[in-house]
């Protein structure tokens, strides 16, 4: 099935990571693929130590969208869909029980992502069995919200961003 993990509440990551903890739990081979992302973070770290999860990210921080340059987007853009056709490949595999798209909601809004292999990537998760896909991020695309068979929204009711304290190491990343 496919999960969607979105909204402004923090969380959405945390729920995707205790899923796919769950899952591997159990002795099933897991991924996690980050977009967007390139900066450290503590659950790469956990996640690294875990038999049997594979990440798959960019090594290069690129920051904002808002403050990428054309040519950081364009680079960008080749990353995401490097990482896109590698999930396919395992996904043919079939020997991942979980395949986690953290934060995929973005390179979805920016254009930053083949969307055609995306959608084919998401139509074949829902072609077979027992391969759960979560999918995270804000806003998440109408097709997107559509191939879902789980939605949770995280609603942000109050954050310590808005007293102007910075994102915390362990907390936030």
């Amino acid at each position: 099935m496919i999960q969607v993990y979105c909204g402004e509440g923090k969380g959405k990551t945390t729920a995707a990571l205790g899923q796919l903890l769950r899952m591997n739990g159990w002795g099933k081979e897991c991924v996690f693929c980050q977009f967007m992302k390139g900066n450290d973070t503590g659950e790469l770290h956990s996640l690294a130590l875990l038999p049997g999860v594979r990440i798959l990210r960019s090594e290069k921080n690129f920051g904002f969208y808002s403050s990428m340059s054309e040519e950081e987007k364009k680079e960008l853009t080749e990353i995401h869909n490097r990482l896109l056709a590698e999930l396919l490949a395992i996904q043919a595999e079939g020997k991942a029980a979980m395949i986690v798209l953290d934060e995929i909601t973005y390179p979805v809004k920016y254009n930053l992502i083949d969307q055609k292999r995306l959608r084919l990537f998401l139509k074949r998760a829902g072609e077979k069995n027992g391969q759960e896909i979560i999918l995270t991020g804000r806003e998440p695309a109408d097709f997107l919200v559509e191939c879902a068979d789980y939605i949770t929204e995280m609603k942000c009711i109050r954050h310590p961003y808005q007293k102007n304290i910075a994102a915390r190491k362990g907390i936030e990343y």
